[in-house]
C-alpha cells in the first residue's frame, strides 16, 4: 500500500484532535517531524480526500462519521459490525418475511398483525384494538413492521432502512435507533389503524418516513455529515408520499396495491418532531 504525503504544517499545528478522527475513520496515518515541519502521511487514494476533511475539520470532530469523504474500509461485513442494531431489524424482518412467506400466510401473519383476526370463508373477522389490549397483545402495537408482502415492498424498505438507519446508529447510537425505531414504528401502526381502521397492514416503510424527517430536519437545524441525504432524496420521497395520497397507486393497479398512507404520514410527522428536538438539542449542546 503506497504511503503518500497529505499535509505538511508548522510544528505549533495540534493534530491531534485530527488524527483522532482519522483513526476513528479507521484511515491508517502516521505523524513526523521533518525539517521543523510536521508531516502527515496516509495511503495514496485517501490522500485528496484526507486534505478536503482537514479544510472542514482542522481540529477534528466527534460528531463525523462513516458518512464523510473519507470511506471506511472492511467492505459490507465490517459496516454489518459497525451497525450491529440496524443489520438486527433487517434480520428480523427477513425471518418475519420468511415466516409469513411475503404476506401469503395468513396463520402466521395473525403473529404478527396489528389485530388478530380469523377468516372464515370469504370473510375476515378484527379484534379492535380495546380487545388486543385488554387481552395483553401489546407486541401487536409495534410487529406489523416486520410484515412485507411482496419481495419488492421487502427489498426497498430493507434499503432504505440500512441507508437511513446506520446513519442514525453511527450519528446517535444504537439505544437513539432502537427508540426511534419503536415511536415510529407504533405511531405509524396506531395512525393506520384509526384511519383504515382493522386490517391487514405492515411494512417498515411508516419507521422510514420517521427516519427521513429525523435525518431531514436534524441536518437543517445542525448540519452533519452523516445526516446529509444524497440530494433530492427527500424531495423524491415527499413526491411519491404525495402521489400516494392522491390515491393513483391503488387506481392504476386496479385496488391490488394498497397503500398504508396514514402509516407514512404519521411517521413522517412524528419524525419531523423528533428531528427538530434533537436538532436544537445538538445545536445548544455544541455552542455550549
Amino acid at each position: 500500500m503506497a504511503v503518500v504525503e497529505a499535509l505538511r504544517l508548522p510544528l505549533s499545528e495540534d493534530l491531534s484532535g485530527f488524527v483522532a478522527l482519522l483513526r476513528r475513520l479507521q484511515v491508517p496515518c502516521r505523524v513526523s517531524e521533518e525539517a521543523g515541519e510536521q508531516v502527515l502521511r496516509v495511503p495514496a487514494e485517501t490522500a485528496e480526500q484526507v486534505r478536503e476533511l482537514y479544510q472542514r475539520f482542522p481540529n477534528g470532530d466527534g460528531t463525523v462519521v462513516a458518512e464523510q469523504p473519507v470511506r471506511r474500509g472492511g467492505g459490507f461485513v465490517a459496516s454489518l459490525r459497525r451497525s450491529p442494531l440496524t443489520a438486527a431489524v433487517l434480520l428480523l424482518t427477513l425471518i418475519a418475511a420468511a415466516i409469513t412467506m411475503l404476506g401469503d400466510n395468513f396463520e402466521t401473519i395473525r403473529w404478527f398483525s396489528f389485530s388478530d383476526f380469523r377468516v372464515d370463508g370469504e370473510y375476515a373477522y378484527f379484534a379492535t384494538l380495546e380487545q388486543t389490549l385488554a387481552a395483553g397483545e401489546w407486541w401487536r402495537l409495534i410487529t406489523p413492521i416486520f410484515v412485507h408482502f411482496g419481495f419488492l415492498h421487502l427489498a426497498m424498505n430493507s434499503m432504505w432502512y440500512w441507508e437511513l438507519g446506520r446513519r442514525i446508529e453511527y450519528r446517535q447510537g444504537a439505544l437513539m435507533l432502537l427508540g426511534l425505531t419503536l415511536v415510529f414504528g407504533v405511531v405509524s401502526n396506531v395512525a393506520q389503524y384509526t384511519y383504515g381502521g382493522p386490517g391487514i397492514f405492515g411494512g417498515l416503510s411508516g419507521v422510514l418516513y420517521g427516519l427521513l424527517g429525523h435525518c431531514w430536519l436534524f441536518q437543517k437545524l445542525s448540519p452533519d455529515e452523516a445526516y446529509r441525504l444524497p440530494s433530492g432524496v427527500v424531495v423524491l420521497m415527499l413526491i411519491w408520499l404525495v402521489i400516494c395520497l392522491t390515491g393513483v397507486i391503488e387506481m392504476v393497479s386496479f385496488g391490488a396495491l394498497a397503500i398504508a398512507n396514514a402509516a407514512h404520514v404519521g411517521g413522517l410527522v412524528v419524525g419531523c418532531l423528533t428531528g427538530i428536538i434533537g436538532g436544537l438539542l445538538s445545536r445548544h449542546r455544541a455552542s455550549a
